[in-house]
Order: C-alpha cells, then sequence, then structure tokens
C-alpha cells in the first residue's frame, strides 16, 4: 500500500464528511495568496497548503531534492519534472506533516500561520503551462450516439473506431482554469436549407463532460511509450469542460475536423489528483471487441471509477443536475491513448494535457453533452425553475463534479465551473 493513501489515516486539519480533499488525496495546484505571487499548493479539507513556506520551514530537508526552487515557481511544471519517486516523497511528507498525530507543525503557530490558508481567502490558477493540447474521442456511447444522430444509425461507428484511440490537436492557449467565464463564440454557419452560410454568435454551445490527464516525463522524437510505460508518464487528473459550438462544427468540421467550435474556451478544475491518490479505485473497462493491435494490448485493470456530475444553473436560478457519468464507461483507456499517441514517433512533454473526449454511459441520464441529454434539440431538459433548455443560453453557468468512492475512502476533484457570457459583438 502507498503510505499517503492509508485509509485509516486521519488529519488535525478540519475535513467535512463529505469533502473531496481527505488527507489521503494530497492533490497538487497553484494559488495566489492575497498580495504574494503563484506557487505550489497542495490542499486537506477547505485549507490550502503554501509548499514553498512547508520548504521554507525545512519540512522538506529529509527529502533530498535537487532543486528546491520548484516550490516557488508559478506553475507545476518544474516539480513534476523532479519526476515520480519525488512526487511520491512529497505526497508522504505532506501526508506525514498533517497526520493526527504528528505535532511538529500542529504546535508551531508562527510556522501555521504563513503555510495554511482557507480556500475562499485565496485564488487558485491554471496548475501546469500546457504547451500541448489532444483531445481523443473515446467513449462508445457518446461516439454511437453522435454516430445515430447525424451519420447512418445502422452503422454509427466509423470503421476505425474499435480498432484506434481516435483524438485530433486542439488549441491549448484558451484553455483556462475553473471560476473563468467564456463569450459565446461568433463564426460562420450554414442552416440545412439555405444556399450560403451565414455569420453571428453560436445559438448551439454545448458543454462536454470530460477529465484529462497531464504527462510528467518528457520523451524524444521518434521514440514511441508502450503501454507498460504508460504509467511513469502520467502525473494525475483533472476534470475538464471541452466546451462545442455545434452549429460552427457542424459547417467547419469537413474535411479537417473541429476548428473554432472547439478553440474559443475550454475548462479545467485547478487542482491536480495523482494517479497514485486514484490508484484504490482502478476497474476493469468494457471489454474491446475486436481484440486490439499488440501495442495496444494491455493486463491488469486501466479504467477508474470516477463518479462525474453535471449541473446547469441558470442567471439567478437554482442549480438543476443533468447529467450522471462515469469515467469506468471509456471503452479506450488513458494508457492506450498515451500510447497510440506516441506509437508515430511524436515526442510527448510535462505539463502537455490530453482530454478523454466526451464521456458518455448507457443511460439518457448519464449522456455527458447537452447535444445528446436534448437528443440534437429534440427532447428539451427541464429545469427546477421550469424553463427548458436545448443547449446552453446566455449567462447559464455549467458546473462538473467528480470523485471516486470505494467503503473506506473518498477522492475528489471539486469543481470546474464556467458562466457562458454574451458574445462580443462589433
Amino acid at each position: 500500500m502507498i503510505e499517503a493513501n492509508n485509509p485509516s489515516l486521519k488529519t488535525w486539519i478540519e475535513v467535512a464528511k463529505e469533502s473531496d480533499f481527505p488527507i489521503q488525496n494530497i492533490p497538487f495546484g497553484i494559488f495566489a495568496p492575497e498580495g504574494k505571487t503563484p506557487r505550489p499548493a497542495s490542499r486537506i479539507g477547505d485549507t490550502v497548503i503554501d509548499l514553498s513556506a512547508l520548504c521554507d520551514n525545512g519540512f522538506f530537508d529529509d527529502l533530498e531534492i535537487d532543486n528546491y526552487g520548484v516550490f516557488y515557481s508559478p506553475v507545476l511544471n518544474d516539480f513534476i519534472e523532479l519526476g515520480k519517486p519525488i512526487w511520491s516523497a512529497v505526497r508522504n511528507r505532506i501526508s506525514e506533516i498533517f497526520s493526527l498525530n504528528n505535532k511538529e507543525l500542529l504546535n508551531n503557530e508562527v510556522a501555521k500561520k504563513s503555510i495554511l490558508y482557507g480556500i475562499d481567502k485565496v485564488d487558485m490558477l491554471l496548475p501546469v503551462e500546457i504547451g500541448d493540447y489532444t483531445d481523443f474521442y473515446s467513449s462508445i456511447e457518446h461516439a454511437t450516439n453522435v454516430g445515430i444522430m447525424f451519420r447512418d444509425p445502422e452503422n454509427a461507428l466509423l470503421p476505425n473506431w474499435k480498432h484506434i484511440p481516435v483524438g485530433y490537436h486542439g488549441r491549448s492557449s484558451s484553455i483556462v482554469v475553473s471560476g473563468t467565464n467564456i463569450h459565446r463564440p461568433m463564426g460562420q454557419t450554414k442552416a440545412d436549407d439555405a444556399l450560403a452560410p451565414t455569420f453571428g454568435p453560436s445559438r448551439l454551445v454545448d458543454f462536454e463532460l470530460e477529465t484529462a490527464f497531464i504527462t510528467g516525463k518528457n520523451s524524444k522524437l521518434g521514440e514511441h511509450i508502450t503501454v507498460d510505460q504508460t504509467e511513469d508518464y502520467i502525473f494525475g487528473m483533472v476534470l475538464f469542460n471541452d466546451l462545442s459550438a455545434r452549429d460552427i462544427q457542424k459547417w467547419e468540421y469537413v474535411p479537417l475536423g473541429p476548428f473554432l467550435s472547439k478553440s474559443f474556451g475550454s475548462v479545467i478544475s485547478p487542482w491536480i489528483v495523482t494517479m497514485e491518490a486514484l490508484e484504490p479505485f482502478m476497474v476493469d473497462g468494457p471489454k474491446q471487441d475486436p481484440a486490439v493491435l499488440p501495442y495496444l494490448d494491455f493486463e491488469g485493470k486501466k479504467n477508474i471509477d470516477i463518479s462525474l456530475q453535471v449541473s446547469l444553473t441558470p442567471e439567478d436560478g437554482e442549480d438543476t443536475i443533468i447529467c450522471n457519468s462515469n469515467f469506468k464507461y471509456m471503452y479506450w483507456n488513458m494508457n492506450q491513448q498515451l500510447a497510440h499517441h506516441t506509437i508515430n514517433g511524436c515526442n510527448i512533454n510535462i505539463g502537455d494535457m490530453y482530454g478523454s473526449g466526451t464521456i458518455s454511459g448507457p443511460t439518457p441520464d448519464s449522456y455527458g453533452s447537452m447535444l445528446e441529454l436534448s437528443w440534437k434539440g429534440t427532447k428539451p431538459i427541464k429545469l427546477k425553475d421550469g424553463t427548458e433548455r436545448k443547449f446552453i443560453q446566455d449567462n447559464d453557468t455549467i458546473t462538473m463534479r467528480g470523485s471516486a468512492t470505494n467503503g473506506d475512502l473518498r477522492i475528489g476533484f471539486g469543481e470546474c465551473t464556467t458562466k457562458i457570457l454574451p458574445a462580443k459583438l462589433k
């Protein structure tokens, strides 16, 4: 057992029963205390832990880290570059410092004042500098639903879908942290009965319920990462709202795929939950039939049982849960995605991000997009205030939540939230 994962561990920090952040989580993020520069942090309950202040007070001295400057960086890339043994050692040390019977920091009021902050007193920032971003299309339920709606219901999946983890290269510059609001995009759309396209705000803005993983190790151009090696390259996971403009997408995606319909804004949760913390929740994924090619073959449990939820809140309205799904439904797992991504020799870098693709389940309430939930707008979603939605309206807020639970433990991601603002018209 990983020491920090011990389900019997308790902490002297107050933690609510249903918190996403027990002492067994120890995620990593970047925060900015009032009047101070951004720096790395962890979190227990609603308490943010300043890693630079832990370092200043000597709590990491025994870890023999080559570069303690990583704890003062405005992004996590430098810390991640130290490698998996250091990630694990730091996580274990934080767990030890805040364990119930450890008085080392508990009785040091001066140090505590510089190290601990309430989550409501700080700003959470983008945790890594994202150099590259790839989005996959790995939910068989989602791909089937889209195929039924837009192609041949009898042949919903394209011929390649069960043979490769389909993906495309997205735009990393417009990935933002939870709490950032996104303007409705402008672009070209074309009605089915129109002779020519028109220009204006997208009418069919949608969310896509996804997770994303962050790579923590570089590879060289020409190398490929095997399925067995991928676990050394994946640092952790975040929640991911890959916003889409369905009407712009429909007009532009042939022949080269989505472009303006995807690059206007995507939102991630601020805390990266490590793969170590998620290890107790590994499960078998769906049976892959036909059998995959040898470079995609794997052994063991590679999917993760993470319950996912999406809610929509109108301006001055009530929160309505509109989707309940689970990451365990994914047909292609993260290990296969990364192995396929690099099989051609494509090099990857620390801080690169990889979206899972929309995560839909087998039942209508588990569909991971408005496109599916409203079935292309033919089945409007009723909200608590009595209004209906086919797609996202101006000033609607979308909130995603995710947590993994078993009989002993709950590990969560916090919230990934954004409001869709009106288009910027000129």
